[in-house]
C-alpha cells in the first residue's frame, strides 16, 4: 500500500504558512510553524533554496521566489494537460536514454512545459524556467514549421538573431530556408546552434488543438550515432499524445 512522505508534506506546509504569514520568515520561525528541530527546518530551507523555489534576503531571512508561480502560470496559460506530456516526455526519455523536453511558443520565444534529464551522466539539463530563442532551438524550428514561410520570417525577425555557438544561423533567408527543409523532412535537427557540441531533435504537432513540440536533447555525437532509433522513438511518442500521426521523412541509409 502506497503510504504517505513526512518530507513531501512539510514542504507543502511551508509555502501554505508563507501565503498565511506574508513576509519572509527565519529558519526558527518556519519550524515553530511545522513543529520540527531547527536543524530539519534549515535542512528544509537550504534544499528549496538551492532548487529556487525559496531564497535568502539581505537581512538572512527567508522567503519565496516567483518560481513556482511561474510554473502554475505555464500551467495554466499553456491549456494542455501538462500529465500527459510530462508521461510521453518520460518515455520518450527511457527510450532513448537522453534528456527530453516538450514546448510551445509564447511571445516569439519557446516556452519549455516539460523537462526530463536523461539517464546518461553526462546529459543536457533542462528544465520549465527556460526560455529559448526560436533560431537556435530544434524545438522552436520544429514549431515554426507548422507556419508558412511568411509567418517563420515575421516570427524570426521580432527577436534579436544572436550568435551563440559556432553552428548558430543569424540570417534570415538562410533560417527559412532550413525551417522549409525540416517542414519538408518532417523533423528538425539541430547542432551546436544554441549551446556548443549539443544537439536537439525535434517534431511538432497540435496537442488537443494547440502547437506542441517534442525534442530529445544530447552532445552531438551521441545523437548522431543513435539518430536512427532516437527519431523513431521520437515519432512513436509522438504519434501517441498528437491530434493526428506524424507524415515523416526518414533519411535514407547511406
Amino acid at each position: 500500500m502506497p503510504s504517505t512522505v513526512p518530507a513531501a508534506l512539510r514542504t507543502i506546509r511551508v509555502f501554505e504558512i508563507f501565503a498565511q504569514e506574508r513576509r519572509p520568515l527565519t529558519n526558527v520561525e518556519i519550524a515553530t510553524h511545522l513543529d520540527v528541530a531547527v536543524s530539519s527546518a534549515s535542512d528544509l530551507v537550504h534544499t528549496l533554496v538551492e532548487a529556487g523555489y525559496l531564497m535568502r534576503t539581505a537581512r538572512r531571512q527567508i522567503a519565496p521566489t516567483n518560481r513556482l508561480s511561474e510554473i502554475m502560470r505555464a500551467v495554466n496559460a499553456a491549456g494542455l494537460p501538462i500529465v500527459e506530456i510530462q508521461e510521453a516526455c518520460e518515455r520518450l526519455r527511457d527510450l532513448t536514454g537522453e534528456s527530453t523536453l516538450a514546448g510551445r511558443i509564447v511571445d516569439d520565444v519557446v516556452h519549455v512545459l516539460v523537462a526530463v534529464h536523461g539517464h546518461h551522466p553526462l546529459r543536457y539539463a533542462g528544465d520549465t524556467r527556460q526560455r529559448l530563442a526560436l533560431h537556435v532551438s530544434a524545438l522552436g524550428k520544429a514549431l515554426l514549421t507548422l507556419s508558412d514561410d511568411d509567418a517563420v520570417r515575421a516570427a524570426l525577425s521580432r527577436r534579436p538573431l544572436t550568435q551563440l555557438a559556432s553552428g548558430t544561423l543569424t540570417d534570415i533567408d538562410a533560417l527559412v530556408a532550413q525551417v522549409g527543409k525540416f517542414r519538408e523532412q518532417g523533423w528538425a535537427l539541430v547542432e551546436s546552434e544554441g549551446e556548443e557540441d549539443l544537439a536537439a531533435l525535434a517534431v511538432a504537432g497540435q496537442h488537443h488543438g494547440e502547437a506542441l513540440a517534442l525534442s530529445v536533447v544530447g552532445p552531438v555525437g551521441r545523437l548522431r550515432r543513435h539518430f536512427d532509433d532516437h527519431l523513431g522513438a521520437l515519432v512513436r511518442v509522438a504519434d501517441e499524445i498528437f491530434d493526428a500521426p506524424l507524415s515523416i521523412d526518414l533519411p535514407a541509409e547511406d
